[in-house]
């Protein structure tokens, strides 16, 4: 029997919460809901949902905010988060990305588009069968153990840039346009703007510090590329 798939619903509107989880539960999920940052802890604490829906504008702590504390917690790092937002404006949007949200989705919102981002954001983190060492330079990635290191040091990556360097180290040198990229990373981009490649690359350029965030290099209208070639001063 397949698992159902926990979601938290931390929307302060009982109404909106309530059709969320109507809908959720007629789609083969399990929705718990919180109105507030307490109650979304709390939930967390005892039982880490496999999908969160954020609303952005709570009482007290924001959405926002909930979203970059759960990224930073090692245990929670790894579950998906959509924000749900009343604010339209593309700044916004490019915020909740930053704050380490999957996707975001406007209000008023249809139940099947909701149901459709879900599905699309659960299928591109479900893990892939990968295992081994991918090596570029002194850039390595341990698709096993999920560790990436340049010249042995450490590096700390998110899930969607760790799929996203993996991806770019296994076809080094190839230029990658930013929809070849959401086919082959994100899985489903029916819903994805191409604006959010460029927001994980800037992320992933940004883990991976000053000297192997050079090889990770912009190609003027065409994409990006990963390369062990060394840029020219």
């Amino acid at each position: 029997m397949r698992h159902a798939p926990g979601v938290l619903i931390v929307e302060d509107e009982s109404a909106i919460a309530e059709l969320i989880a109507v809908n959720l539960r007629h789609n083969g999920f399990r929705p718990t809901w919180a109105m507030d940052s307490e109650s979304a802890q709390r939930e967390i604490d005892a039982v880490l949902p496999d999908l969160i829906l954020l609303d952005w504008m709570l009482p007290g702590v924001s959405g926002l905010v909930l979203a970059k504390r759960w990224r930073a917690n090692p245990r929670s790092k790894a579950v998906p988060i959509i924000m749900l937002t009343a604010r339209g404006d593309e700044a916004d949007r490019v915020a909740g990305l930053d704050a380490g949200a999957d996707d975001y989705i406007a209000k008023p919102f249809s139940t099947k588009e909701l149901l459709a981002r879900i599905r699309a954001v659960l299928r591109r983190r479900a893990p892939e069968q990968v295992s081994g060492v991918v090596s570029i330079g002194a850039l390595s990635l341990d698709a096993a153990t999920y560790r990436v290191t340049f010249a042995n040091q450490m590096l700390k990556l998110g899930p969607t840039e760790f799929k996203l360097l993996h991806y770019l180290m296994s076809h080094a040198e190839r230029v990658h346009s930013r929809g070849q990229l959401l086919d082959k990373v994100w899985g489903d981009h029916v819903f994805i703007e191409e604006r959010t490649v460029d927001v994980h690359i800037k992320r992933l350029r940004e883990a991976l510090g000053t000297q192997a965030g050079q090889m990770l290099e912009t190609v003027r209208g065409a994409g990006y590329r990963l390369t062990a070639q060394a840029p020219t001063t």
